[in-house]
């Protein structure tokens, strides 16, 4: 996609900018018996965002808000989620208490920005609360204090298809957000969630770690690991297409050992260097490995071949498994890529998956063609 293409898509607001928008709400209906139709929010990046409201009650004594998350064109498994807060005035002047209610995920694992024990809503996102609270509070009340539970309609239930369980968090979403808002195509809660991966890991005291691109490539990789090594669930991290950025969240969290399990096609891009897996081109993939072809068989013919091919796939077939000095090139190349995107020491391990889930090679492992390792 062109940058003009993602310059003219709209931009969403992040499930933080949501609840906080559900708190100014609630607070306003509280001082003026008014339900308003939006809220002005302050963005942590220093902008100013009008927020829709959807509804407004009072709720045993308190009062209930809610604001429906709009991810933009970047629609996520948040968009069109019900957001909302249950919020009351306190005898602390000033003092703004968060809490998380039904549908909110609680941290159970060390590394992540809040401690085990809390609700899952990032500091961020508290700021933005407090600040919308206060305001609120300056201009009717500047003698009361608030109390918000925050809470997400059906958290429960989308929570199960992100990957909170396996960073630790229970019973519900999380609540983020760095900036406020969700920029198209920034893959923003993506890259977020590798690195609380990476954060999780470093402090559950994996000091070797599986990154691999997908759920597929995962599978087999707990397979194949946990029987050799019997690896913790914490040390699996799915990276997607963000190589570079994993590599230097690696270097961020000193871990000293990582592998990178991957498929065959994914593996050419990584051996190339592309930092972002998904952006390389497969004739560029295709010209890179027939160079290798050429220089490790010296058969013109098959040279000729993997030039062509329509797809990783359809190369793999040719060079796997008549020609495994192939495939250790390209491991080896995938290693020096990692340690050139990681400034940081690292000692890095290359495994490359045939397409049916064997290991074709493993750079600290011999092969055997048939694609069990050798003893």
């Amino acid at each position: 996609m062109s940058d003009r293409e993602t310059h003219n898509l709209r931009q969403g607001f992040t499930t933080g900018t949501a609840a906080a928008a559900a708190v100014k709400a609630a607070l306003l209906y509280r001082f003026t018996g008014q339900v308003p139709g939006s809220v002005s929010i302050h963005l942590l990046n220093g902008q100013i965002l009008e927020v829709l409201v959807d509804s407004v009650c009072a709720h045993n004594r308190l009062v209930r808000a809610v604001v429906v998350k709009d991810a933009g064109d970047d629609p996520d498994i948040t968009h069109r989620a019900r957001i909302g807060a249950v919020v009351g005035l306190t005898d602390e002047p000033g003092v703004v208490r968060i809490t998380g209610g039904k549908g909110v995920g609680v941290v159970t694992k060390p590394g992540l920005e809040i401690a085990p024990g809390e609700p899952a809503i990032n500091p961020g996102p508290r700021k933005m609360i407090r600040e919308s609270a206060l305001q609120v509070l300056n201009q009717y009340h500047g003698n009361a204090g608030v109390s918000a539970e925050i809470f997400v309609e059906n958290g429960e239930v989308l929570a199960e298809k992100t990957l909170n369980r396996r960073l630790g968090i229970i019973g519900g979403l999380s609540i983020l957000g760095t900036t406020g808002l969700v920029k198209p195509l920034s893959h923003e809660a993506y890259t977020a969630t590798i690195r609380s991966a990476v954060a999780v890991a470093r402090a559950c005291g994996c000091g070797h770690v599986v990154l691999t691109t997908g759920r597929r490539s995962e599978r087999f990789s707990q397979d194949y690991f946990t029987d050799l090594y019997n690896m913790h669930p914490e040390a699996f991290i799915q990276i997607g297409d963000f190589f570079g950025m994993s590599m230097a969240c690696l270097a961020e969290y000193q871990i000293p050992n990582a592998t990178l399990a991957v498929f065959f096609g994914k593996a050419l891009k990584m051996a190339q260097g592309f930092v972002h897996t998904h952006a390389a081109k497969s004739d560029l993939t295709m010209d890179w490995l027939s160079d290798v072809v050429k220089t490790e068989t010296g058969n013109r013919d098959l040279t000729r071949k993997v030039l062509t091919a329509n797809t990783a796939r359809h190369a793999f077939g040719m060079v796997w498994p008549g020609y495994p000095d192939v495939l250790e090139n390209v491991g080896a190349a995938m290693i020096r890529s990692a340690e050139k995107f990681c400034p940081a020491p690292c000692r890095f391990r290359a495994v490359i998956y045939d397409f049916q889930g064997r290991v074709a090679f493993d750079s600290h492992r011999r092969i055997c063609p048939r694609g069990s390792a050798a003893t």
